[in-house]
């Protein structure tokens, strides 16, 4: 798309030198190559429990609030950001925004892509999940809303909620996908990764990635080396940070502890919520759409809800150490140094 080309010729010039330990963040100690993953705030569809895909949902006031509460654990942490990646969808646009107002970085450039959209469901669109939960099976939903290479059945045309439809794709509406598998989302996620976000990467960038599940998944299993059997065991939080440290061939350093996180099992990152509440957020995602004996609607209960909120903002042990060490007000721009243009991504 022209528009992201153009954004992407417009990038500034590198803000930390490669190879420097950037001091203005407590979690970019050991490495120059940092990366934090954020999945956006509650949608009006998350809270009416409705598959999304490339629907564009806005956020609820509770996604507002998960959307500030993380940007104030990035905060709390001391991590900085350089630039910030998202798609073309509100509900991560809009928590991007949100999280840089906390963090009091509303001046950084947010680069926005399709490639970073949320996988396509297909004809699933629209559809309550719970109800496709009783029409076809715990497992069969499962495998496809988190299995590696099971695409659901394709959207139509005529869809109600086919993308075409809306402007914003008028220049590639041969490249609308019917549905999506993880496999298919990776593919041009990982083209978005390789000409966009690796190059920041190792100019010393420290990235800030705010995403969908399913895309997210598809950069992190990437990343992690999950295997396609395991893929289907990981889920994602909404708005609980993800930060990364990375090592020259970008790849995860190992956590502190030297473990895999609790949450998920799978992870070399550290929630910035600690792993036990991402844990039980995560549990409570499960029964929400899988446990058909469950007939509240977790995502409207008021206690459920702002109970993870509280869960989530209290700060962690790693948080609380990370904020002890934290932003010691050095110079964010280290150096103004010319770089070489970036690649478009189409």
């Amino acid at each position: 798309m022209k528009a992201a080309r153009t954004l992407l010729r417009q990038q500034p010039k590198t803000a930390v030198a490669r190879g420097h330990k950037a001091s203005f963040t407590s979690l970019n100690q050991d490495t120059p190559y940092q990366l934090c993953f954020l999945r956006h705030g509650q949608s009006t569809w998350n809270r009416d429990n409705r598959f999304i895909g490339w629907t564009d949902t806005p956020l609820t006031d509770d996604g507002v609030l998960e959307a500030r509460v993380a940007g104030q654990m990035m905060f709390n942490a001391g991590i900085r950001f350089d630039e910030v990646h998202t798609s073309l969808l509100r509900r991560t646009i809009r928590t991007a925004n949100l999280a840089l107002m906390e963090l009091g970085q509303e001046y950084l450039p947010v680069y926005k892509h399709w490639r970073l959209n949320e996988r396509s469901y297909g004809d699933l669109v629209g559809k309550n999940k719970k109800e496709v939960v009783s029409q076809f099976g715990v497992d069969q939903v499962k495998r496809w809303r988190r299995s590696y290479d099971e695409p659901p059945p394709p959207m139509t045309r005529d869809h109600p909620y086919y993308p075409g439809k809306d402007p914003r794709y008028r220049e590639m509406l041969n490249s609308i996908p019917e549905s999506e598998s993880l496999h298919d989302t990776m593919k041009r996620s990982s083209v978005y990764w390789d000409e966009v976000i690796a190059p920041s990467l190792r100019d010393g960038k420290t990235v800030l990635i705010v995403g969908h599940e399913n895309n997210l998944r598809s950069l992190i299993m990437r990343l992690e080396d999950i295997g396609k059997e395991d893929i289907i065991n990981l889920c994602l939080p909404r708005a609980v940070p993800l930060a990364y440290r990375l090592d020259e061939n970008l790849k995860p350093v190992a956590r502190k502890d030297g473990k895999l996180d609790e949450a998920t099992g799978y992870l070399r990152g550290e929630w910035l919520g600690g792993d036990k509440a991402v844990r039980d957020i995560l549990q409570r995602d499960r029964q929400q759409v899988y446990d058909t004996s469950i007939t509240t609607n977790l995502e409207m209960s008021g206690k459920d809800a702002f109970h993870k909120l509280y869960n989530i903002s209290r700060p962690s042990p790693e948080a609380q150490a990370a904020s002890s060490r934290s932003f010691e007000g050095s110079s964010f721009f280290e150096a103004e140094i010319d770089r070489p243009g970036r690649s478009e991504v189409a």
